[in-house]
């Protein structure tokens, strides 16, 4: 079961501080500038709420209608909308400077399959120990790998060492 929270932003009834309003019916049919009073009473006559929907002009527009309705169709397309919305994710594969050609191979197939699913690639190259100091091994092991992936991704960030580990961020092509 979903439940739908109805959260008030537009004043109605007697939340409204207005002497005079501009009229709406439910219809959508002007019905001209009414006493406030006049407003509310012919809005609870049909059984609905009396909405402020555009307090900054003068006098202030106000709209009949079935007010939790209004805000449940609101929400129900808030809902599809996030529904519709597509999470980017960063996926990030760890290699070490000296990478075996078969785990290269494998760590690339996943990369692409990331790559081509639209999400980013992290590749970061670990150094341990006193490896840290031949960092250009792994620039070239990053360098390979953005050679291997060239045809699915960009380079959206360039190799860059951080303390102990060199990394580059891979991002799917745009479609032309």
């Amino acid at each position: 079961m979903e439940v739908f929270y109805i959260k008030q932003e537009l004043p109605i009834n007697e939340q409204i501080r207005a002497k005079e309003v501009q009229l709406i019916g439910d219809d959508g049919e002007k019905l001209g500038v009414l006493h406030l009073n006049d407003a509310i009473n012919k809005a609870s006559e049909k059984g609905l709420d009396l909405v402020l929907v555009a307090p900054n002009v003068n006098p202030p527009v106000c709209k009949i209608m079935n007010y939790g309705k209004y805000k449940f169709e609101q929400a129900k397309k808030e809902k599809e909308a996030k529904k519709k919305q597509k999470v980017l994710e960063v996926k990030e594969l760890r290699v070490t400077p000296n990478i075996e050609e078969h785990d290269f191979g494998f760590k690339s197939k996943n990369a692409r399959k990331f790559i081509e699913d639209g999400n980013k690639v992290k590749i970061t190259v670990r150094f341990r120990g006193r490896e840290v100091n031949n960092s250009k091994a792994g620039e070239v092991v990053l360098q390979k790998f953005i050679d291997a992936l060239e045809d699915v991704a960009v380079v959206e960030k360039q190799p860059k060492l951080e303390g102990k580990n060199m990394f580059t961020i891979l991002a799917k092509k745009a479609e032309k």
